[in-house]
């Protein structure tokens, strides 16, 4: 398992990130929450980060995205940068 593929959303506040949540537990599609809500560049993708490998992310973040099995969502993931709601695509 040396690299991973995964999606995010990034927003400021940890109520924004369940928010987020409550709408991909009602079916909104992630890539639409991405696109419409995150503060990060890769929103515009639908949250796509592409492929990285250990030592590329921040730790909470990497630690995360590495325990995820592949199709699931993450829990709000605090970083630096503000709360994650992360994706493992691959």
């Amino acid at each position: 398992m040396d690299k991973v593929q995964a999606s995010h959303i990034l927003v400021e506040q940890e109520h924004e990130a369940k928010d987020l949540l409550k709408k991909l537990e009602e079916g909104t599609e992630f890539e639409t929450l991405a696109k419409d809500f995150s503060k990060c560049p890769s929103g515009k993708r639908g949250g796509d980060l592409g492929e990285f490998g250990k030592g590329m992310m921040v730790k909470p973040f990497e630690e995360a995205t590495y325990s995820l099995e592949v199709g699931s969502t993450s829990e709000p993931v605090q970083t630096q940068f503000g709360y994650h709601i992360i994706k493992r695509t691959k």
